[in-house]
């Protein structure tokens, strides 16, 4: 892990990784540990997937129910992935402004563009070595063991130019991990 500078006080902290490093289960420790703490709030993302489909809590729309929004503009950010559209509701900007730190899973393909919206950007990048990254997805039972090594293969480069960029490695325990992920969020909004 590592970090030049705190954060300003109001921010998008955008965390990033590969399918199947982790990042929804440290974001749900996070949110449940900084629960009674205001400066935070998490970011529930918008995506084109029914809420019984499972995976991290979102607000659900329909394709057609997606482009109207987007046309009305409701996202500051939206991207196309794994055959879904996801978008950062418009309000993440007025949270900010307000001085809150806002929490997002983001996909690292998007942090250029992100960059460009959000004046304070920070990015945590999740880590972990393939071979836990492949457990992980096959844990899940969504995808053939072809399916996830295609995934693995095709997981895009980071390129962060303007946001602060901080590592953090999900290679033990998950209470370790929880940690230290909660600490690093701590310091940077200070």
């Amino acid at each position: 892990m590592s970090a030049s500078s705190s954060l300003p006080s109001g921010c998008v902290v955008a965390v990033v990784g590969p399918s199947g490093v982790g990042k929804d289960t440290l974001m749900d420790a996070a949110r449940l540990a900084l629960q009674n703490e205001p400066r935070f709030g998490f970011v529930t993302r918008v995506i084109t997937r029914p809420r019984e489909a499972g995976g991290e809590a979102h607000v659900p729309m329909t394709e057609a129910e997606f482009a109207e929004a987007r046309a009305n503009g409701a996202f500051a950010l939206h991207w196309h992935a794994h055959g879904l559209d996801y978008g950062i509701p418009a309000d993440v900007l007025d949270e900010v402004a307000a001085g809150r730190v806002m929490l997002v899973n983001l996909s690292r393909r998007e942090i250029p563009v992100a960059e460009g919206v959000f004046e304070r950007l920070a990015v945590i990048e999740i880590t972990a070595p393939p071979a836990i990254l492949a457990q992980r997805l096959a844990t899940r039972g969504r995808e053939s063991a072809a399916a996830i090594e295609a995934r693995l293969a095709r997981e895009a480069p980071l390129v962060v130019t303007r946001a602060r960029h901080l590592r953090l490695a999900n290679d033990r325990p998950l209470a370790e991990v929880a940690e230290a992920f909660i600490a690093l969020i701590r310091a940077e909004a200070d």
